[in-house]
């Protein structure tokens, strides 16, 4: 089953950097993003690229700048998740064949990520958004438009985003802190993958 989650890891070093990969592959959690306010953030998405052999999609998260687009490519990244809609990241991560998530608030902020290129939207916060705001911007958004829920969406309220219209969850700090062992992230991993599932087959999709 293919699981529209992104695993947001966001304080992981390098050391931590393939056990958790393979932590979170082994769980069903196969996109995975290194957000760069992290420790030596292009050594670690360096290190997923390389040991995913095709098995995960590996990027970063808190990319505001096209230089930093640059050197996520250069790492080996795929995927660029951003907080903001900056037409300039958008366009450098679509120029490069890189997925694109810009986060997202306003109908407006939607609309200028589209026409940027953006590859689907992150409503950011979405706990502030709520499943209603959700609703709101989904009725003109354009048919087909892939948005995740990004902050204040888990295991708990998965079926509530989904029956609102998300297509998907960035996870952060539901799913990894800093110096998480092994063990404990599989575990969460775990639990977080059993509630998407049961979501989804509640919902039907």
């Amino acid at each position: 089953m293919s699981r529209t989650l992104i695993a947001i890891l966001r304080g992981l070093t390098p050391p931590e950097a393939l056990p958790a990969m393979e932590t979170l592959i082994a769980a069903g959690i196969t996109t995975i993003e290194v957000p760069l306010n992290s420790p030596d953030p292009f050594a670690s998405i360096a290190a997923m690229a390389a040991g995913a052999r095709g098995r995960a999609v590996i990027g970063a998260g808190t990319v505001l700048t096209p230089d930093d687009v640059a050197r996520v490519a250069e790492s080996g990244g795929t995927l660029v998740v951003s907080p903001n809609a900056d037409p300039a990241v958008i366009a450098a991560t679509r120029a490069r064949g890189m997925a694109s998530w810009p986060g997202v608030f306003t109908p407006t902020e939607c609309f200028v990520a589209l026409a940027a290129g953006a590859t689907g939207l992150k409503l950011f916060p979405g706990s502030i958004a709520g499943t209603g705001g959700l609703r709101a911007i989904r009725a003109v958004l354009p048919a087909g438009t892939q948005v995740y829920a990004v902050g204040g969406a888990g295991p708990a309220t998965f079926g509530e985003w989904m029956a609102a219209g998300a297509d998907g969850f960035g996870i952060g700090t539901a799913l990894y802190t800093p110096g998480l062992p092994v063990p404990e992230l599989a575990a969460r991993a775990t639990a977080i993958v059993a509630a998407y599932d049961a979501a989804r087959t509640e919902a039907g999709a």
